[in-house]
């Protein structure tokens, strides 16, 4: 499958005007059943497809793919093995959403391997949408899930280090980066079965060395992840703060009902951002991925650099590269 390689505006950040028409991008020779972002997105997509082709629902398959990358020490931007927090916390933050406006999520949660399971109990237990904090480990707790201590060895030397200098700052596309101690972000997943019903998940041990008590926009239904019947799914990545300014999933679907292909109304996202905040997003990288009820995917982002995972039918997946403000996107 090939996406076009014609590249986005070659234009600084700070120097954005008006949105232009989004390039036309050539639709992939087969739907898409499973997207995911960055590179080890891969490996959630394939184990989200053997639980689908299993007999599992949408939910089922991307509460089973999200597990991955929550349960792999070496992936330190989600689960077991993330960075803490600047106190030496690791809280992870997690949501299910279903385009029958079933959602469930849980921030700041301490000692749970897995968020994302805790947020589908809360989905489909609770009248709540989101439990944070002491409240969603109690509920986790109750719910009989096992406390596990998160913060590995390797993790807690990254922060011992980094607590030399104590100075933190967003690195673009450092996901990509594994083993790295600037891994710090999220892995988002979309789904569209062939009947076009759509689902998502989002799962995140957020910022390495973030301030206590802060959550990003990875749990935010609107923010981190939206899906609408009949519409699409969005989800975004990299510094959430920004991604939250504009509710930006929400913005990216409503881009979608208006009309517009995944790939505009995620580009349509970015460019407003570039031209809200200017010179503040020079070097930060934001990225959104989303999916229509026929399996077309979009995906677009500030800097170069950020990847997707995308699974067809028949469970073949492809890597690519996205689109974005600074420099042509590639697929590999």
């Amino acid at each position: 499958m090939e996406t076009s390689r014609r590249g986005a505006l070659a234009l600084g950040l700070g120097g954005v005007a008006a949105a232009a028409p989004a390039a036309a991008v050539a639709a992939p020779a087969a739907r898409a059943l499973f997207v995911s972002t960055w590179d080890f997105g891969a490996a959630a997509n394939a184990a989200a497809f053997a639980r689908w082709k299993a007999g599992g629902s949408l939910i089922d398959a991307l509460e089973a793919g999200a597990q991955v990358p929550e349960s792999d020490a070496s992936n330190h931007s989600v689960g077991f093995g993330g960075y803490p927090d600047r106190d030496g916390h690791v809280t992870l933050d997690a949501i299910l959403m279903d385009d029958a406006g079933n959602v469930g999520a849980v921030a700041a949660l301490e000692d749970m391997m897995h968020p994302i399971s805790v947020a589908r109990r809360v989905m489909e237990k609770t009248p709540h949408t989101m439990l944070v904090g002491e409240g969603a480990r109690q509920f986790a707790l109750a719910e009989g899930f096992a406390p596990v201590k998160l913060l590995t060895p390797e993790a807690e030397a990254a922060w011992r280090d980094w607590l030399k200098t104590a100075k933190y700052q967003p690195i673009a596309n450092s996901e990509n980066q594994r083993g790295s101690a600037l891994d710090h972000d999220t892995i988002g997943m979309l789904a569209c079965g062939p009947d076009g019903r759509l689902a998502g998940a989002c799962t995140t041990s957020g910022m390495a060395f973030k301030l206590r008590g802060r959550v990003g926009d990875s749990p935010q239904a609107g923010s981190g992840l939206f899906v609408e019947k009949g519409v699409g799914g969005a989800t975004a990545t990299g510094v959430g703060e920004e991604v939250t300014r504009i509710v930006g999933t929400a913005r990216v679907v409503a881009s979608m009902r208006a009309g517009m292909s995944p790939q505009a109304a995620c580009r349509e996202a970015v460019l407003h951002i570039a031209q809200l905040r200017g010179d503040a997003v020079r070097d930060v990288q934001v990225g959104f991925l989303a999916i229509d009820t026929r399996g077309a995917v979009g995906a677009f982002a500030l800097q170069p650099g950020f990847t997707f995972a995308v699974t067809d039918p028949q469970g073949r997946t492809e890597v690519r590269a996205a689109e974005s403000l600074k420099g042509p996107g590639r697929t590999k």
